[in-house]
C-alpha cells in the first residue's frame, strides 16, 4: 500500500466551476453532445479523446488508489499530494489528467469564440495591454509547449505559504492574470494559481482534425470554441475565493499576535510576582 501520511495536507481550494470528485471516480462527459463542436472539432476527435484517453485516466486512477490513503479524497487533494513538490508520485498523472480534461471540455462551447467582456476583458487589458497581446501570448504558449502539455490563462492571487506549491513566479505581482504552459499532466493548481482557461496541446487533441498543424488547431480553438462566459465565471469565483483566503490569513495572524501578547502579559505578571519579597 502506498503511504502518503508524511506528505503535508492542505485544505482544498476548489478551482473555479469544477465539482468535487471522490472515489470511485467516474468518467464525466463533456457538457454538450459529442457532435456539438462540429465542424471545428469533430465528433470523431471528441469520441476518441474523451472516450479513450479521458476514460483511461479515470480507470487507471481508480486502480491505483483503491485501498490506499488516497481512496475517497477529493481529486484536487490527490493532485496536490502526489505532485510532491515536483517529485511526482505514481497517481499524479492520471489524477491531473482527469482534472485537466474536465476543465478543457468546460472551456469550450458550441458557437464559441468571439471576445471576452466585462471584468475579464478589463483585467486582460490591464495585465496584457490589449486583447490582441493576450491572444498572441496565449497562442505562443500553446505553440511553443515542447511535446505534450497544456497552455493556460490563470489568476495569480495570493503568494501565501502553501507547503506543497512550487510557484514558478514567486516575485511577480499578485492579483493578476498570467499565461503559463505546463508539460504532460502538470496544471496551475500545483503552483497555487486559479486556472481560468486551458487548451490541450497533446497531439491526440488535434491529430484527427488537423494532422500535425497545431497552429491551425490553436487558432480554431481561440476563434470558434472558447467559452468566454465560463472563463468569466471562473474569474469571479477565483477572486472571491482569493479574498476569502486573504481574510482567513489575516484572522490567523491576528489570532497568533493576540495569543503571543496574552502569553507575554502572563509571563510579565508571573515575573513581577516572583520579584516581591516573601511575607514574614
Amino acid at each position: 500500500m502506498m503511504c502518503y501520511t508524511a506528505l503535508q495536507r492542505r485544505s482544498t481550494r476548489r478551482a473555479a466551476s469544477t465539482p468535487a470528485i471522490t472515489a470511485k471516480l467516474e468518467l464525466k462527459p463533456p457538457p454538450y453532445p459529442l457532435n456539438a463542436l462540429e465542424p471545428h472539432m469533430s465528433q470523431e476527435t471528441l469520441s476518441y479523446h474523451w472516450g479513450k484517453h479521458h476514460r483511461g485516466y479515470v480507470e487507471n486512477l481508480n486502480k491505483q488508489i483503491t485501498g490506499t490513503e488516497l481512496d475517497g479524497m477529493l481529486l484536487e487533494d490527490i493532485i496536490f499530494l502526489t505532485y510532491n513538490r515536483g517529485d511526482i508520485l505514481p497517481p499524479f498523472n492520471n489524477a491531473a489528467q482527469i482534472w485537466n480534461h474536465e476543465f478543457f471540455w468546460e472551456s469550450m462551447k458550441p458557437d464559441g469564440g468571439g471576445k471576452p467582456t466585462g471584468d475579464l476583458l478589463e483585467l486582460i487589458k490591464r495585465d496584457f495591454g490589449s486583447i490582441d497581446t493576450f491572444m498572441e501570448e496565449f497562442r505562443a504558449a500553446a505553440s511553443t509547449q515542447f511535446g505534450s502539455g497544456w497552455a493556460w490563462l490563470a489568476y495569480k492571487a495570493n503568494r501565501l505559504d502553501v507547503g506543497n506549491a512550487v510557484n514558478p513566479s514567486p516575485a511577480d505581482e499578485d492579483k493578476k492574470l498570467v499565461v503559463v504552459k505546463s508539460p504532460n499532466a502538470v496544471n496551475p493548481l500545483v503552483w497555487d494559481y486559479y486556472p481560468l482557461l486551458v487548451i490541450d496541446v497533446w497531439e491526440h487533441a488535434y491529430i484527427l482534425d488537423f494532422e500535425a498543424r497545431r497552429a491551425d488547431y490553436i487558432s480554431i480553438f481561440m476563434e470558434k470554441l472558447v467559452s468566454w462566459e465560463a472563463v468569466g465565471s471562473r474569474l469571479e469565483m477565483a477572486k472571491a475565493q482569493a479574498a476569502e483566503r486573504e481574510s482567513e490569513e489575516r484572522r490567523r495572524q491576528e489570532e497568533e499576535e493576540k495569543n503571543a501578547g496574552d502569553a507575554e502579559a502572563v509571563e510579565m505578571y508571573l515575573d513581577s510576582n516572583s520579584d516581591e519579597p516573601e511575607a514574614d
